[in-house]
């Protein structure tokens, strides 16, 4: 008997919340239980992330030149009757701009300009990403998944747990001392990931494969210190609400450190 198409699990707009970097880390650590057992969910995310994927590789963006820069800018100046502000464009606004050169009327594209250069930029899904991953591990029992300040224990158990084999050494007696790793998920990559205590302070240290994608500045969002560097075909990323300055000692450490 033909049962017709499966309906979608209820929990979907909440995977689609989750991949964004929107939910809190309560509800990211539900979203991540669900989807080890919801086969729609599991599907949903993976194509998600092999979308985001697609269009970083291999989408095709046309840059406008200054001269429409400029022309986009005197027309905002006599819908406005006033000479306009300085204003910073950004690479994604020219490429915004070289869709909107026809069949748009002058106050609509001032209007959508005005939008456009009024907003922030938008944050990098890697930064949400590897974010939301550490404050996740900071709720109870989800911060380690192999105990252990010997090295040769914590880097053996990563060979069997994720796609990478990370530099892993207990620089203890500079103020960092390893107490495990654990492995995680991070902008669909299966990351190592080596913790740290410094002091009070919980270190977050990913490790993935690189795979060509250009990594974000350093940054410091919502108090958490964000660190990325690549190192042969590794990238790292450092996260904790430690000082700037302890988190760079850590991670100049690690550079120094053979795998």
């Amino acid at each position: 008997m033909w049962k017709g198409p499966s309906m979608p699990c209820n929990e979907a707009l909440r995977v689609q919340a989750y991949f964004d970097g929107e939910l809190d880390a309560t509800a990211a650590m539900a979203v991540e239980q669900h989807l080890k057992g919801c086969v729609e969910c599991a599907r949903l995310y993976t194509d998600l992330n092999a979308t985001r994927k697609l269009v970083r590789e291999s989408a095709v963006y046309h840059r406008a030149d200054d001269d429409l820069r400029q022309s986009i800018t005197e027309m905002l100046d006599r819908e406005g009757g006033q000479p306009a502000k300085s204003r910073r464009w950004y690479a994604g606004d020219r490429r915004f701009l070289s869709g909107l050169t026809s069949g748009v009327g002058a106050t609509a594209l001032a209007a959508v300009m005005v939008f456009f250069l009024a907003a922030p930029p938008a944050p990098n899904l890697l930064v949400a990403d590897v974010t939301n991953a550490h404050l996740r591990s900071l709720m109870s029992d989800h911060l380690i998944d192999v105990v252990s300040t010997d090295h040769h224990t914590v880097k053996p158990w990563f060979a069997g747990h994720t796609d990478v084999s990370p530099p892993v050494t207990n620089f203890d007696k500079q103020g960092f001392t390893l107490v495990g790793g654990r492995a995680d998920y991070v902008d669909g990559h299966r990351a190592a990931v080596v913790v740290y205590r410094h002091g009070l302070h919980v270190i977050n240290v990913f490790t993935w494969a690189a795979n060509g994608e250009k990594l974000p500045n350093d940054v410091t969002r919502d108090g958490y210190h964000i660190v990325f560097w690549q190192s042969g075909d590794l990238v790292f990323c450092a996260v904790s609400d430690t000082g700037e300055g302890e988190l760079a000692g850590l991670v100049r450490l690690i550079k120094e450190t053979k795998a």
